[in-house]
């Protein structure tokens, strides 16, 4: 499904997560969507099932392989492929506004949107207008009220008296105020500016006590290469940060927090395998810049294929998303998803929205209850590799599958990107017997209903892992074991 970063169009994916191994059966395709989540997906040319588009922070572009290139399922290494709309039942945009606005809609992945220049005094008219309201209301109750007791006044009246105060508040730790309470101090409003002054407004929460934070790649790419970064507190302190590393293909980013704090309290993270469709969720953000604003809903589904992109136009983001009905909106990408503990399951980064209009008239999407996150479990291992080396490792299969519509698997080019082979000599497909044609339909119990699937799930293992990949060849199912290999950096 595709998604929108906040401020990103993001390709579509498929409208429906993979089924268990009993029921096989695929969604069908669904008719493409206008709007985008987070930020605007593109409709993909060829990818995956249409359906509703979802908004990412930047141009969705499609990779053949997931070993040179993101968009495949482990191809070949070398460059990422050409960026192109893949089609997915669904679109979406990124969730945060720091990586543009609401972009267009479309298939698998979501495509990119300048971010639209922050009106100078967009919260002052916003809060003016409230004030204004509040006065008016105010005096048509007095007046109103006054006008009641004078009618009603027949000489006789009853004076009643009320207690001065209603007593200490107490508010339980388990209660959504309390989990905001305790969590608020360890998120960050980021805010990204390229060299040429671009930029925007996104999300973080504090990773360990050193100053690491952890957020979405769309939300500081614009600060990558020589731009401004600096990371806010509720408390109002600022610090200046630096871009550690960061994964285009995960979307995921570490910054560190210049001259931190010696007080910073870590988020705690949860287990995104044990979270239960159903489950409460709580969404920490800065939606359109409001920070720390606080949303709730629960777990709508899992392994959620989504697609999107930072706005490069080169490169693809691929995960297997918990969707949540929390609201979302452009500047909450990058913040955290908690389970009713105020422990962090996921990131928030796509959001599947209407195109039309945002706050204040601006282009940007708003949430229509379809936000998608990246599962905590993956998004912690790939920190864990920025902080260590500063680059990403990702899983592959040594393999370029077709982003093209399908609802019938991730089927196997005939040619790699750049002319390379479509199979890796000695690499893990070849090695279990996988060749040009195949259409893989499953890894280990997950259906695989197209490419961008395929890598989506693929990337939400380790290197090293074994799994079971199911695939049809001349009309026949054949099934066999595959250890994945590895590929280090984004290109």
């Amino acid at each position: 499904m595709s998604t929108e970063n906040e401020g990103t169009a993001v390709p579509p994916a498929p409208s429906a997560p993979p089924v268990p191994v009993d029921a096989p059966a695929a969604s069908a395709p669904q008719a493409s969507d206008a709007g985008a989540p987070t930020t605007p997906i593109p409709p993909h040319s060829s990818a995956g099932p249409q359906g509703p588009e979802l908004v990412h922070a930047g141009p969705a572009p499609a990779y053949a392989s997931a070993q040179g290139q993101q968009g495949g399922a482990g191809g070949p290494e070398g460059a990422w492929p050409p960026p192109q709309a893949p089609q997915v039942p669904g679109g979406g945009s990124y969730a945060d506004g720091g990586a543009g606005g609401a972009g267009p809609t479309g298939a698998w992945g979501a495509g990119y949107q300048q971010p639209t220049p922050k009106p100078k005094n967009g919260r002052g008219g916003l809060v003016a207008a409230i004030l204004v309201a509040a006065l008016v209301a105010g005096g048509l109750g007095g007046g109103l009220g006054y006008t009641l007791a004078k009618n009603n006044d027949n000489g006789s009246s009853t004076t009643l008296s009320a207690s001065d105060s209603g007593g200490s508040v107490k508010r339980d730790a388990g209660t959504v105020a309390g989990v905001a309470q305790r969590a608020l101090p360890s998120t960050v409003t980021i805010e990204a500016e390229s060299t040429s002054g671009e930029g925007g407004t996104g999300t973080g929460f504090v990773f360990d006590t050193q100053g690491h934070i952890v957020t979405n790649n769309h939300v500081v790419a614009d600060a990558v290469d020589g731009g401004k970064l600096t990371a806010t507190f509720p408390s109002g302190k600022k610090y200046d940060a630096e871009v550690v590393g960061h994964a285009q293909g995960y979307d995921v980013a570490v910054i560190k927090l210049k001259n931190a704090p010696s007080d910073l309290k870590p988020l705690t993270l949860g287990n995104s395998d044990q979270v239960a469709v159903g489950d409460s969720t709580i969404a920490i953000g800065a939606p359109f810049g409001l920070s720390n604003t606080v949303t709730t809903g629960i777990i709508s589904a899992k392994n959620r294929p989504v697609a999107s992109s930072d706005g490069s136009g080169s490169n693809a983001s691929y995960m297997s998303a918990l969707q949540t009905d929390a609201s979302i909106n452009p500047g909450n990408s990058g913040g955290p998803l908690l389970d009713a503990q105020g422990n962090v399951i996921g990131i928030n980064s796509a959001i599947q929205s209407t195109s039309s209009g945002g706050l204040g008239g601006t282009s940007q999407s708003g949430s229509i209850g379809l936000g998608f996150a990246i599962p905590i479990n993956q998004a912690k291992y790939v920190a864990q590799q920025l902080i260590k080396t500063g680059k990403p490792v990702y899983a592959k299969i040594g393999a370029s599958v077709s982003l093209q519509d399908s609802t019938g698997g991730a089927k196997i080019t005939t040619e790699g990107a750049g002319g390379s082979d479509p199979v890796e000599a000695g690499g893990p497909a070849a090695k279990a017997g996988l060749k040009p044609g195949d259409v893989i339909t499953k890894l280990d119990d997950h259906v695989i209903d197209s490419g961008p699937t395929l890598i989506g799930e693929i990337w939400t293992h380790q290197p090293g892992d074994k799994v079971k990949i199911t695939y049809e060849r001349d009309g026949k199912t054949h099934t066999v074991d595959l250890t994945l290999g590895s590929r280090t950096g984004d290109s």
